[in-house]
C-alpha cells in the first residue's frame, strides 16, 4: 500500500501543479466563499490554519478575513524531529510569518502559543481527497499526529481543487479523517468512520 500512496500522492502533486497561477486563484476564491458560507465555520471562534505553499489552495485571503472578524487563528510551526505542530497566533501575516521547514511560511517563535484544546476548526491541507473523508497529506504524518492527539474534538475541514479527489483514497490505520471536504465546486459534509484516539500510537 506504501508504494501505492506514494504513487498516488506524486501524481496528484504533479497535476496540482500544472493548475496556471491565475486559475489557482480563482478556485482558491471560490473554495474560501464556500468554507465562509458554512455556518459550522462562521461558529468558529479560534481557527488552525495551514499557510499556503506552492500550488496549494490560497489561505492568505482566508486567515486574514477571520482576524479582521475577530477570530483567532493560529498556524503552525513545524518540528521536524518530532514530527509535530506546533499552533502560534498570529495577528499580522505580513509580520508574524516568516520562510520555515521546506520554505513553508511560518509563525515567529516569539508569538503566543496557543492551547490545541481551544482550538474549533482546523483547515487541513493535503495531495489527495475523497468524498468519504479519506486524506493523504505529504508523507510527514504532521496532521494525523495533530488531529488525533493534540486537538481530536476539533472539526476537521479540508481544502482542495476538484481534481484532487479520487474516488478512494488508500488508508492506513494512522490517516485521520475529515468532517468536510471543500472544492471550488462542492461543499461535502462527511461522517468519520474512524475513531480519533487521544492516546498517542505506540
Amino acid at each position: 500500500m506504501a508504494e501505492e500512496r506514494s504513487t498516488l500522492r506524486a501524481k496528484m502533486l504533479a497535476a496540482r501543479d500544472t493548475l496556471p497561477p491565475e486559475e489557482r486563484q480563482r478556485k482558491s476564491r471560490a473554495i474560501t466563499e464556500h468554507l465562509l458560507a458554512l455556518p459550522d465555520f462562521a461558529a468558529a471562534r479560534s481557527v488552525f490554519a495551514y499557510v499556503s505553499f506552492r500550488s496549494e489552495v490560497e489561505t492568505l485571503p482566508l486567515i486574514e478575513h477571520c482576524l479582521k472578524r475577530g477570530v483567532a487563528v493560529s498556524v503552525p510551526l513545524t518540528l521536524v524531529r518530532e514530527h509535530r505542530l506546533l499552533p502560534y497566533a498570529i495577528t499580522d501575516p505580513d509580520r508574524d510569518l516568516i520562510p520555515g521547514y521546506c520554505s513553508i511560511p511560518e509563525p515567529l517563535k516569539t508569538l503566543p502559543l496557543v492551547d490545541p484544546a481551544s482550538i474549533d476548526v482546523v483547515v487541513v491541507p493535503g495531495s489527495v481527497f475523497d468524498a468519504r473523508g479519506g486524506r493523504l497529506g505529504y508523507g510527514g504524518g504532521y496532521y494525523d499526529r495533530f488531529l488525533q492527539i493534540a486537538a481530536p474534538k476539533a472539526l476537521r475541514i479540508g481544502l482542495a481543487y476538484d481534481l484532487q479527489v479520487v474516488e478512494a483514497v488508500p488508508l492506513e490505520s494512522h490517516d485521520q479523517q475529515l468532517d468536510y471536504l471543500i472544492t471550488e465546486t462542492r461543499t461535502i459534509h462527511l461522517r468519520r468512520t474512524t475513531p480519533c484516539p487521544e492516546k498517542q500510537r505506540s
